[in-house]
């Protein structure tokens, strides 16, 4: 029998239990720093032979586990929450938890149950995965930080959100943050908002753009009729946010050159590339959820991993709708999601047999909702990444059009 060493991990710390089949030769608490994890060390190389460790995959907090298992080599199983979840009820009625109870149980489970060791990928990939997930936290953070400055601006002066209707440049936040407030416009004169606006921007303006900029703040400012004075804290959260927003959209910027330098180093960057409605920050942010693709023996275990394969139930006569299963990797999913929603957009760019798929569906005897036609598009979509990365080949729309048929 292996031996088998089951981890309750917990934050900064771990419950070890050691398994010769059924029988506990060892267990202990032990925390998760450079003497902790040297004791680990020394009873692993003590052993008779290779242990393999499992434990549960529980974020931040078993990351330095699964750094351990990979700076030294060993084999490790990481189990999803909800799969170990199951695997330790299995027989039992009883709801008893304790961080011993669990790692015992982990052990005792391990040789009925089918856990695959885990496959390393490349330290690229990781890298990659990070600036992914850092790039897609700072456009949430840059979504709240706009709807803050535009609920302030709303009190002091509404007319400047007219310089940014649909997207927010570095130009209008340098207007906004010089001028937050309509008495501030009017005390000063158009030669002086003009010098101020070519001097404070990193945006190169012609002398006639920064005097017809000039002309515009004076003409918003005698409009506006603001609920607040140029001195309120309300002014004040004007020129704050726009100070923040302008330093998230700069450092937004430098993190996608970073993440797309990155991820062209790979192979199937070019690859995803070649599809018609995915650009290179699409690709860099779509390979960063998924990894390593090699390491996938079919496509359908790539939609299990991204939450997209589909859940049924069925009992008696009763038969449940078909709804995928949305327990893989969500962000992976939004990130499909949008690429195939800007396909459809841009479907006048170029021939795409995804986009043809999805009108196909809409337009079937008994057509499917807008957005039950978009998750079939991502599965079909992932299956031809899969086929296009483990074949080496871009795409080519009547090859396509041509498996299809």
């Amino acid at each position: 029998m292996a031996l088998i060493i089951a981890l309750d991990i917990s934050m900064g710390k771990s419950y070890k239990v050691l398994y010769d089949g059924q029988t506990c030769l060892s267990e202990g608490e032990f925390l998760h720093n450079r003497s902790g994890f040297q004791v680990l060390l020394d009873e692993i190389s003590s052993l008779s032979e290779e242990p393999i460790l499992v434990f549960e995959s529980t974020g931040i907090y078993s990351k330095p586990v699964e750094t351990f298992c990979q700076k030294n080599h060993l084999k490790y199983c990481l189990l999803n929450p909800l799969e170990a979840k199951k695997q330790l009820e299995q027989g039992t009625l009883r709801s008893w938890k304790t961080d011993k109870q669990d790692a015992h149980k982990l052990a005792q489970t391990h040789q009925r149950n089918d856990r695959p060791e885990k496959i390393q990928q490349s330290n690229i990939y990781h890298e990659i995965r990070d600036l992914s997930r850092f790039y897609q936290e700072m456009e949430e953070e840059i979504k709240r930080t706009r709807m803050y400055l535009h609920h302030a601006i709303q009190l002091s002066f509404p007319e400047l959100e007219r310089f940014f209707t649909s997207r927010v440049t570095l130009y209008a936040l340098t207007l906004i943050e010089l001028f937050p407030h309509p008495e501030l416009v009017l005390q000063t004169s158009k030669t002086k908002i003009k010098n101020l606006l070519r001097k404070s921007t990193a945006k190169k303006i012609s002398e006639n753009r920064a005097k017809e900029k000039a002309s515009q703040m004076i003409d918003y400012a005698l409009e506006s009729y603001p609920a607040v004075s140029p001195h309120s804290v309300q002014t004040q959260k004007v020129q704050y946010y726009a100070r923040q927003l302008h330093y998230l959209l700069e450092e937004k910027e430098q993190v996608s050159e970073q993440l797309i330098a990155n991820t062209k180093q790979l192979s199937e960057f070019k690859i995803l590339t070649s599809f018609p409605g995915i650009g290179e920050i699409s690709a860099a942010l779509l390979i960063g959820e998924i990894g390593d693709l090699s390491r996938f023996s079919n496509h359908k275990k790539v939609n299990a991993f991204m939450g997209i394969d589909i859940r049924r139930f069925q009992s008696g006569k009763y038969k449940g709708q078909d709804r995928i299963n949305k327990r893989g990797n969500p962000k992976g999913r939004k990130i499909l999601y949008f690429i195939v929603r800007n396909m459809i957009r841009q479907q006048k760019a170029a021939s795409n047999h995804i986009v043809d798929y999805y009108y196909k569906l809409k337009k079937q005897p008994n057509p499917k909702k807008d957005k039950v036609a978009t998750v079939a598009c991502m599965n079909k979509l992932l299956k031809c990444i899969y086929s296009m990365v483990r074949n080496n080949t871009k795409y080519d729309y009547s090859h396509a059009v041509s498996m299809d048929q």
